[in-house]
């Protein structure tokens, strides 16, 4: 027989950034622990709750008694069982007195091989066991292994000590209607639980569950209380879009997830604070409202932040005066500093500031930020004359760019570095692009965001990511495993990205080698560049892949470790409308043989030199008709591989099927001649040249 089972643990109020984890390790851990003991369905289906006071699980078709099973145990080797006349032995006695099974004969058990040996086996039936047991040890594991941030310890009634993440109140374990008695924490099993702190009376607080599947609607209806994460999640959702009217609502995922653990009951105010306010970098009132208190700021269909907000609080009340008004002062103070600290920040330049970035230590092996600035200024110069920008204003821009770490701003909010760096250059009158390179040197900050919208702010960007990356790793900290505390791997794919999807003309070794430069006055600095341009390339499949290209195609393409990315795309979009021909197979295969054959005779083509194709040696029809089509397509495939058509130029090669099927099918290419044989594999090496222009077909072949 199985019914729904209901476990729920009543705390105190748990930590909310840890709720969500908890409450799926506790139901996760009670479900794989009965799982394993065989107390499920195949389709028992596991609900997990999780609120500020309790964490719980609901499972049904759970078996009340486990299924009886058929084990197969091993007693002994025979050769350890029986003496030489075929008897049992002590130890074969002692081995069944030991199992429980004294009363055995030899003719009870099986003989049977056993790897080298025999053995003899006992197949007996094990009696299913009780769920009360299998639980009690399930539910004991799964607390056991919670990822519990800081345990705590407090007193029980009792007296006794007990260790916890916060002090547990009461214990609901439910078979259908039956209560389990099982113990935790000094709790026993009952059906009785606590409803809402606020919305019910003290004494009529206790909410008894009638049965397991009652769970959810008799707290929602008696207790006040959504146990679900994700309902009290989305109906926040559903008020705050509500209550927002017009106005569009900021509420990043993140804060819906901590305010939904922070609420049982969640109904949704409307606040307001002073228009004086709005003087302010929006980022900032936005940023310490979400931060300090939790708060979801409004923006009218413009982006411009409104002077109203919106709460969720844990009371439901027709006169909410009390709530609202004391929110409004709550924030008030908040919005009052952040309004200080710009403008007080306001009143030194930003230029002002940059002697203090001496003071500030980068890291003990490259110096200060003052040392970082020089570095990244006179890259993002290089970078600035390679892509024809104006060098000064770029070079001004990086000198600046890092100079409001030392605002009052971002020593509150580090968030809001760069950003505040655009509000502050601009106060100080300076050009638009060293503003918005303040911010914009940052992006791409995280996969899917923006890509610097000016040039400068580009080639700062570029300089700022290539030096963490060649400074970091020269001093050994490069990513490893899933650590990677500076970084790496997101500056990596910014560069990559900025190379790519900005069509950039730069040259990946140049713009390393350019980084290291700055380093030459660094103790002990050793180049990395090729060990990070290793990593950036990794960083590069991983980009083209989530592009919809396949891993052949990709390395038909990266294998040729290009040195540019400003046509890495088009390319690619090439390799797979060429895959998609009839021809390609049969072409990307003597490619891939014609690459073998031309490695193992480097020094055979190294003596033909420039003279290339003799065509007076080429005696096979095969041989004369292939460097015939060579020399028909070559001029039509240098035309559209100069104009950029990389389709074209890989189409082309179709062109060539028939002839290379019928050199490989005819031709010895390894002659005993030798003057014949370095020919054909002159012929050959033009052949790999032009196939291998756009990519390395070869590749389509493995």
């Amino acid at each position: 027989m199985t019914q729904t089972l209901l476990i729920e643990l009543l705390t105190e109020e748990l930590p909310p950034k840890a709720l969500a984890k908890l409450g799926k390790a506790f139901a996760d851990g009670i479900v794989n622990g009965l799982k394993s003991r065989d107390f499920l369905e195949a389709d028992s289906v596991a609900t997990a709750y999780a609120t500020p006071r309790r964490l719980a699980v609901s499972i049904t078709k759970v078996r009340a008694v486990s299924p009886d099973k058929s084990i197969r145990e091993k007693v002994l080797p025979v050769s350890v069982a029986l003496d030489a006349n075929g008897n049992g032995t002590p130890p074969l006695a002692k081995k069944l007195a030991a199992l429980g099974f004294p009363d055995l004969t030899l003719a009870d058990l099986e003989r049977a091989q056993d790897g080298k040996a025999e053995s003899f086996f006992y197949t007996y039936t094990a009696a299913g066991s009780a769920l009360q047991g299998g639980l009690q040890a399930a539910l004991e594991d799964a607390v056991a292994k919670l990822p519990i941030p800081k345990v705590m310890s407090y007193q029980r009634p009792d007296g006794a000590t007990v260790q916890f993440v916060r002090p547990a109140h009461a214990l609901v374990a439910l078979h259908g209607d039956a209560v389990l008695p099982l113990t935790l924490l000094g709790l026993t099993g009952s059906n009785v639980t606590e409803g809402h702190r606020f919305l019910t009376a003290p004494g009529q607080r206790a909410v008894t569950i009638a049965n397991a599947d009652a769970y959810a609607a008799t707290l929602k209806e008696q207790g006040k209380v959504l146990a679900s994460v994700e309902e009290r999640k989305e109906q926040i959702r559903a008020e705050l879009l509500a209550k927002a009217g017009a106005d569009k609502v900021l509420m990043p995922e993140s804060l819906l997830d901590e305010v939904s653990a922070l609420v049982e009951w969640p109904v949704v105010y409307e606040c307001k604070f002073e228009d004086e306010f709005l003087a302010v970098p929006q980022e900032c009132l936005i940023l310490t409202m979400q931060t300090n208190q939790k708060y979801f700021a409004l923006t009218d269909t413009n982006g411009k932040l409104r002077s109203r907000f919106l709460i969720v609080s844990n009371i439901a009340t027709d006169t909410p005066a009390a709530i609202i008004g004391g929110n409004e002062r709550v924030v008030r103070p908040r919005l009052s500093d952040a309004k200080f600290f710009f403008e007080q920040d306001k009143k030194k330049t930003l230029e002002s500031r940059l002697p203090l970035l001496k003071n500030v230590v980068y890291h003990n092996k490259l110096g200060t930020q003052a040392e970082r600035s020089e570095r990244v200024t006179a890259l993002a110069g290089a970078i600035a004359a390679k892509l024809g920008a104006d060098v000064a204003l770029t070079e001004r821009a990086a000198r600046l760019s890092k100079a409001d770490l030392l605002t009052d701003m971002v020593g509150e909010f580090p968030e809001l570095q760069g950003i505040m760096g655009t509000y502050y250059a601009r106060n100080d009158g300076e050009p638009e692009d060293v503003a918005l390179a303040a911010s914009e040197h940052y992006q791409p900050r995280f996969a899917g965001d923006a890509l610097p919208s000016t040039v400068t702010g580009t080639a700062v960007a570029l300089a700022d990511k290539l030096e963490t990356l060649v400074g970091i790793w020269a001093i050994g900290l490069q990513p490893t495993g899933d650590k990677d505390p500076f970084a790496l791997r997101r500056h990596a794919l910014g560069v990559l990205r900025m190379l790519i999807e900005k069509r950039l003309p730069l040259s990946i070794s140049a713009l390393l080698a350019d980084a290291a430069k700055q380093f030459t006055t660094v103790a002990g600095f050793k180049d990395p560049s090729a060990d990070v341009a290793s990593f950036m390339f990794d960083r590069l499949r991983g980009i083209l892949r989530e592009r919809g290209f396949s891993v052949n195609e990709i390395e038909a393409v990266v294998a040729q470790n290009p040195d540019r990315l400003d046509d890495i795309v088009q390319r690619l979009e090439a390799v797979q409308a060429f895959a998609a021909l009839p021809e390609s197979s049969s072409l990307a295969a003597a490619n891939k043989r014609i690459t073998n054959i031309l490695k193992k005779n480097e020094e055979a083509l190294a003596a033909v030199g420039e003279h290339g194709v003799n065509v007076a040696l080429l005696k096979d029809l095969a041989e004369v008709n292939l460097n015939a089509a060579v020399v028909r397509v070559l001029p039509e495939i240098d035309h559209a591989f100069n104009q950029g058509d990389f389709a074209g130029t890989l189409k082309t090669l179709a062109q060539l099927k028939n002839e290379v099927d019928a050199f490989f099918n005819d031709v010895m290419v390894m002659a005993e001649d030798v003057a014949l044989r370095n020919n054909r594999l002159a012929l050959l090496s033009s052949l790999h040249g032009m196939m291998n222009r756009v990519a390395d077909i070869s590749k389509l072949a493995a």
